[in-house]
């Protein structure tokens, strides 16, 4: 028995790889003992969409969200539990409905980020609905695509402004690619962003909590083997930058549990997309990278449920735009401020002695368990669940080989 118990609620939608990893974990941490010399347990237990009266009271004090970025029903939960119960979410569902693609890149911009050149133009088709539709007719000004297209510059992207699994992104080189591709946007509000052209590598940064993994990351691969296993792509300086852009983003919105992509071209980071309410922690993709992410998501939700770290629904843009406005700092000297900001938000120093002093021995138990039947177990019931018979015996030995490397580089 511990002194204090914890409810920890996963709101799911198709996966069952990572949760599965993640409730094995929690059971095998069992109790620790917390800064306030108390034991506590954290216990999970998945989430079940039902109706739900304003005012019960939830048992639950964190939930990893996974589903209301795209199921309306549990997002209005959230929302119910953050305001009227103090339970802690991951990601604010309220920036993420509030701030999605769009505001993220003109938050951004203003904070000096080397956002590529983006313009929103209008729908194509008028959305089904007699308002709109009239005025639309009365007040939406007749603009030239082309001449548009010619002050992002060629080649772009076509990609849908709030955005999401990559659909309804396209590469657009010529005019006729771009009357192709907004023709078939119909009701959809696109962007229109300038291509980075000619960059060096593609990065892509998973943050939880105050913990970042920069991972190199090939987009033209299948997704089996988009994340190559490189630890030396970045220059210390560079890394150091996608670390802190990450961290920024997800502490100027309030997300705990976010993925960055940025690309680099010479001296430059260029993020791009930012805005991931379910970044991706699949192991058929994350694969090496895996064990980590697990590690991270354990150790940030013990931390907040064992430390009554609070939920904060407020954001405090001011302050960051106090620093982007601020013409006599350098882009460095901005970076630096807005990695204090994280840090204060993140809690990152409270973190690191937490980890240090409550949760020792996390990097020798995950080791352990990935090294154990049961995790292989979970590692062929997923690739078997995923892919064809036909590939399972090639899937199993591409995926255990790259597991049985992590246990290795971090035996």
């Amino acid at each position: 028995m511990a002194d204090v118990e914890h409810t920890i609620g996963l709101l799911l939608g198709t996966e069952d790889d990572w949760p599965r990893a993640y409730e094995a974990l929690l059971r095998r941490l069992g109790v620790v003992t917390g800064p306030d010399g108390r034991t506590h347990r954290a216990i999970s237990e998945r989430v079940t969409i039902e109706p739900f009266n304003l005012r019960y009271k939830p048992r639950h004090d964190l939930v990893i969200d996974r589903l209301a970025y795209w199921y309306y029903h549990p997002r209005e939960w959230l929302k119910k539990i953050a305001l009227m119960d103090d339970v802690y979410l991951l990601n604010s569902p309220f920036t993420f409905q509030s701030m999605e693609k769009h505001a993220a890149y003109c938050a951004m911009m203003r904070l000096g980020l080397k956002v590529p050149e983006t313009v929103l133009v209008p729908y194509k088709n008028p959305l089904d609905n007699s308002r709109y539709a009239y005025t639309a007719a009365r007040y939406n000004q007749a603009f030239d695509l082309d001449r548009t297209a010619e002050q992002v510059g060629y080649p772009m992207f076509m990609k849908p402004y709030d955005g999401g699994a990559w659909v309804g992104v396209s590469r657009i080189r010529n005019p006729q690619e771009l009357h192709a591709a907004y023709d078939a946007s119909g009701e959809r509000l696109m962007h229109l962003q300038a291509a980075v052209e000619g960059y060096d590598v593609f990065a892509r940064s998973l943050t939880i909590g105050p913990e970042t993994m920069v991972m190199k990351f090939r987009p033209e691969q299948p997704m089996h083997a988009r994340y190559e296993v490189d630890h030396g792509f970045l220059s210390a300086e560079t890394g150091h930058e996608v670390v802190t852009i990450s961290r920024l983003v997800n502490a100027f919105f309030r997300w705990e549990f976010n993925s960055c992509e940025s690309l680099v071209r010479g001296g430059d980071v260029h993020p791009i997309d930012y805005a991931n309410a379910c970044p991706d922690v699949a192991i058929t993709s994350l694969h090496y990278y895996f064990p980590w992410a697990m590690a991270a998501l354990l150790r940030w939700t013990v931390f907040c449920v064992v430390t009554g770290r609070r939920p904060r629904l407020d954001t405090d843009t001011a302050r960051y735009f106090a620093i982007g406005d601020d013409e006599s700092l350098s882009y460095a000297e901005k970076l630096a401020e807005y990695r204090r900001l994280a840090d204060e938000y993140f809690e990152t120093d409270r973190y690191r002695e937490f980890c240090e002093t409550c949760l020792p021995h996390v990097d020798e138990m995950v080791h352990d368990w990935v090294s154990s039947e049961e995790f292989r177990s979970l590692l062929r019931e997923t690739i078997r669940a995923t892919y064809p018979v036909h590939e399972h015996e090639k899937f199993e030995g591409h995926f255990g080989g790259l597991i049985d490397a992590w246990v290795r580089d971090n035996g």
